[in-house]
């Protein structure tokens, strides 16, 4: 593969046959976590090997717990229950949902922690979390609002409640869940208002948890009580990955394929899951389709637009503009590199100008993908339709997915580049 330029040659034929995701990104990074957290070892099966990955297994490491990998889907982790402090600064490349849950798990113990990332990591906010974690008695700072932050821990929080915006990510949320366990009260996390980003991640981290011997009450819809229970080392199965299976989902419905990913769909429990109700409906999805609880699954579902029968509007989805890139403004970008007026912004709603006689034309379009995994691999799926779409830096799909590309070459689609 051109680590540069892949030009995707679109197949002509139904794509039909058997490929398996990899494991779910999201809650591959909550078990390490919670694995390093707990004493004793732990074994996850069906995990994600990727960029985001093994960047937290790198930082686990650094910071005194063994993690070992027996196959490509495995982790084996053995800790004391204790997080050190690392002789330097822990560098998490673009992985957020690492560098969130660590900035407030090396809380809980005792030393300088530095939590920092890549080019990209940098601009991404991290201040509501910094500022929860100022309320706990914790001296953390990040000047930029953005990685780097540094904390100086001294043995947990100190206070017993806390008030957070989680309106740009839920993450910040689950973050302060998987921390608090560790502590030595009980603390109750209480929503600033009600707007969360993605609230269905708050569910995966509380089952995460409680799989870990957690317990954790939610008094009302938006405040969660974590009692301090510490975690028991455990035997943990990963399901597959559901923001990888939107990729397969939406190759199978815009060919009139049949792709086996050997999960059926109600067996998800991620949130991106809630996608393939609208996929199921093409070329006839809705006139406008809400993203706020599925942001992952958006890029897909706006290339797959393209092709619908009737223009699609997507809300809800401005928390996109703070994801590994800007993600409204690299779909729309790429949108319209493949035909001018295919996709519009109006504020923070993308709107996809729907248009099937797109398929079957050569218009060659060079996609940016702004080292953004997601833009990348939906992508992709547009030139399984149109001729001449180039995906530049195709290799950022390791990030989550690393086989990706082989995959689609195994239900026969082929490449130039």
């Amino acid at each position: 593969m051109n680590k540069d330029r892949l030009t995707v040659i679109p197949p002509g034929h139904p794509l039909s046959g058997k490929v398996s995701p990899p494991g779910s990104k999201s809650i591959t990074n909550r078990a390490l976590l919670l694995a390093g957290l707990a004493k004793g070892t732990s074994r996850l099966t069906g995990a994600l090997k990727s960029d985001d990955t093994r960047y937290m297994a790198e930082a686990l490491r650094a910071m005194g717990v063994a993690v070992e990998e027996p196959d490509a889907t495995t982790f084996v982790v053995t800790s004391s229950g204790r997080l050190s402090a690392p002789a330097n600064p822990l560098f998490l490349g673009n992985a957020g949902t690492a560098t969130r849950f660590l900035t407030a798990a090396v809380a809980m113990f005792d030393g300088t922690f530095v939590v920092d990332g890549d080019e990209h990591m940098r601009k991404r906010p991290i201040k509501p979390l910094v500022a929860a974690l100022n309320a706990l008695g914790v001296d953390a700072e990040a000047p930029t609002g953005c990685p780097p932050v540094t904390v100086k821990a001294a043995g947990g929080f100190r206070a017993d409640r806390v008030v957070i915006d989680a309106g740009l990510s839920s993450q910040y949320v689950s973050a302060l869940l998987m921390a608090a366990a560790c502590g030595s009260r009980p603390l109750d996390i209480e929503l600033a208002g009600t707007a969360i980003g993605a609230r269905g991640y708050i569910g995966l981290t509380i089952a995460s948890m409680e799989a870990f011997g957690a317990s954790v009450e939610q008094p009302t819809p938006s405040t969660w009580r974590v009692l301090p229970t510490g975690y028991k080392a455990a035997d943990y199965h990963i399901e597959p990955d559901a923001s990888a299976a939107t990729y397969l989902w939406a190759a199978e419905v815009l060919t009139g394929g049949r792709i086996d990913i050997g999960t059926a769909t109600v067996d998800f429990t991620q949130p991106d899951a809630k996608s393939h109700d609208f996929m199921a409906k093409f070329p006839h999805m809705p006139a406008e389709i809400d993203g706020s609880q599925m942001q992952d699954a958006i890029p897909t579902l706006a290339v797959l637009a393209a092709f619908n029968e009737t223009p699609v509007r997507f809300v809800g989805i401005e928390n996109l503009r703070v994801k590994e890139c800007d993600r409204i403004r690299a779909l729309s970008t790429g949108l319209n590199n493949i035909r001018p007026g295919l996709a519009v912004e109006e504020g923070d709603d993308l709107v996809v100008n729907a248009d099937p006689a797109l398929a079957g034309q050569r218009l060659p379009a060079d996609i940016d993908t702004f080292a953004d995994h997601r833009i990348a691999m939906s992508f992709a799926l547009a030139g399984l339709k149109v001729e001449g779409i180039t995906i530049l830096d195709p290799g950022c799909v390791a990030k989550t997915y690393p086989a990706y590309w082989d995959a689609l070459g195994s239900l026969g689609v082929k490449f130039e580049g």
